[in-house]
């Protein structure tokens, strides 16, 4: 447990060298990094995986407002100083990619490099994300179900195992929408998990141990972990100063060719422009062949197969940097 931002966080942690801070997204934990803790360990470096503000064993403040992209961000930045580090490399995935993303947006300074899975770098629009949404879809997408008040909360909440077994499946590259473009649509008197259905069994990259911890590190409430869909908006208007600006430290974006956050409105056009706007994008975006939206748990051979020399390469243009 570490002190940081005025709230308690709990991390993993292993090996030695400089530090890689590891950010999940939603519904997971840090436990959904364990295939990156022994190779990025093995190949030198200290990495920890936080659970963040709202999940597992970290503290969930109850207002809503506590979760803007302000807070995710001060979150890691006094980890990494809590943890003794001036710098680190920050790798996201999920919701974890724009915590990533804006980490090295609006502090360059403490971030040596940045990765994102599944969601690619921020480039902000000019209307409010839950607006465009709602004029798209009628508000049936799942950003703006996720905002009423309570109800996905008690949706989720009434059997944890089956809404996280039926989330993971769902939309893996394993679940019977994957690569079809389809959006998460959830239509007037369905909830969210009314769109999925259940799996015979879980896929190949999924264990029921590993559900067992999921499961246990919600205790029952998802509130803390939709409140960060609730600050969607709020993000908007508190990164204003930013709009036009882009990520500058180096960056590595990897993503799977069944997952449907690639699929969102705008989003392919927006990968498509990637290496023409993102100044240090070390390579061209990094595509998984058959993986769904659970990039390090689906394909982690080929993740780690990216992550790691994209790492090693910054560590040794440092090392090799004039002092």
């Amino acid at each position: 447990m570490v002190d940081v931002n005025g709230i308690r966080l709990h991390i993993a942690e292993a090996g030695e060298g400089p530090l890689v801070v590891l950010l999940h997204g939603f519904p997971e934990s840090w436990h959904s990094w364990r295939h990156q803790f022994g190779p990025l360990a093995t190949a030198g470096f200290r990495v920890v995986a936080p659970d963040q503000r709202g999940y597992g064993r970290s503290d969930r403040p109850e207002d809503v407002a506590s979760y803007s992209i302000l807070h995710l961000v001060g979150d890691v930045v006094g980890l990494i100083r809590a943890l003794g580090e001036e710098t680190a490399y920050v790798v996201g995935h999920d919701w974890g990619a724009p915590v990533a993303w804006h980490t090295a947006l609006l502090r360059p300074d403490v971030v040596r490099g940045v990765a994102g899975l599944s969601v690619p770098p921020p480039f902000r629009g000019d209307r409010r994300p839950l607006g465009v949404m709602e004029a798209i879809y009628g508000g049936r997408f799942y950003w703006n179900y996720f905002n009423l008040p309570g109800v996905a909360d008690a949706e989720l909440a009434r059997d944890p195992r089956t809404t996280l077994r039926k989330a993971l499946y769902a939309v893996s590259g394993d679940g019977p929408d994957a690569g079809t473009g389809k959006q998460p649509l959830v239509e007037p008197g369905q909830g969210w998990l009314d769109t999925m259905p259940v799996p015979d069994q879980l896929p190949s990259w999924l264990t029921e141990s590993d559900l067992d911890s999921l499961v246990e590190s919600f205790g029952g409430s998802f509130t803390g972990a939709l409140n960060w869909y609730r600050n969607i908006d709020r993000n908007w208007e508190l990164t204003a100063a930013w709009h036009g600006a882009v990520v500058s430290p180096p960056a590595l974006y990897v993503y799977g060719d069944k997952d449907l956050v690639p699929a969102f409105p705008g989003t392919p056009q927006l990968i498509a422009q990637l290496p023409k706007l993102m100044p240090n994008l070390r390579r061209a975006p990094v595509v998984l062949e058959g993986c769904g939206h659970w990039t390090q748990q689906e394909r982690p051979d080929e993740v780690n197969a990216a992550l790691i020399p994209f790492l090693e390469e910054l560590r040794e243009e440092l090392r090799a940097a004039p002092k």
